[in-house]
């Protein structure tokens, strides 16, 4: 994702409001907004977003497994597995 591909001013986003809603829904890419020439806004689709906020609580999982098992806090699948075998029985 290049955000400098869709940079757009924020009068740009004032006037151009419901343009731009179309084209997020569509094209799903991220548009940059500046004001006075420094940029301030990321506007993007819900679609998106909700994609993104799924696989950044993803890779906090798994950062904290590694993080686990980095501290020896795990069991060994061939142990789990047998415990729960004879819960079963």
């Amino acid at each position: 994702m290049k955000l400098s591909t869709q940079v757009k001013p924020i009068s740009y986003l004032k006037s151009h409001t419901a343009e731009i809603v179309k084209d997020l829904t569509e094209s799903r890419e991220p548009m940059l907004i500046t004001q006075n020439g420094e940029a301030k806004l990321v506007v993007m689709d819900v679609k998106s977003y909700e994609e993104q906020e799924e696989t950044l609580a993803l890779l906090k999982m798994l950062a904290l497994g590694n993080r686990e098992i980095e501290q020896g806090q795990f069991r060994d699948a061939e142990d789990v597995f047998a415990e729960l075998d004879k819960a079963d029985h």
